[in-house]
């Protein structure tokens, strides 16, 4: 087991670890300031808590996990404000890149389907280290992969049409 808290294990965790739970934050979420936001969540309460890991892939699974349903709380949070369009404006120096119409589709996507379907595609996990990273037996996460792919199907299909 490896205790976290010492500031070479906590700089080692956010250089290994930034940019992917970065990705999957974003997977759930349509702001890259609200997906930052939850990334720096997810290490505060590594922080905080200090949770003791087997080893490093425990480590990794935890901030997954931890990254995911921060990012759902976050989106379910976001759903319930309203701003009024005229009210809402883009800050200087933050404008976005318009996302590719396969990312956008995965966003659109249930949060059940479009962590697998990151996970698999963009993080290059096996749908057996999905399972174990996720907590959910394999044959569920090889159920919501071919139910992803094909709700992908259908709403680039109609973005075509």
């Amino acid at each position: 087991m490896t205790s976290f808290g010492t500031d070479e294990t906590i700089r080692r965790a956010v250089e290994s670890h930034s940019r992917m739970l970065l990705r999957i934050a974003m997977t759930r979420l349509a702001s890259p300031a609200d997906a930052e936001d939850v990334v720096q969540d997810v290490f505060l309460k590594l922080l905080t808590a200090r949770p003791q890991f087997r080893d490093d892939e425990h480590e990794k699974a935890w901030l997954i996990r931890a990254t995911l349903h921060r990012a759902c709380d976050m989106a379910r949070m976001a759903e319930r404000r309203t701003l009024p369009l005229e009210d809402a404006e883009v800050l200087p120096g933050r404008e976005l890149p318009e996302p590719s119409p396969i990312l956008s589709a995965v966003q659109a996507l249930p949060a059940k389907y479009s962590a697998v379907i990151h996970l698999y595609y963009y993080e290059g996990y096996s749908i057996k280290e999905i399972a174990n990273l996720l907590r959910l037996p394999v044959p569920t996460v090889g159920t919501r992969l071919s139910r992803g792919r094909e709700r992908l199907r259908q709403i680039l299909k109609e973005d075509v049409e």
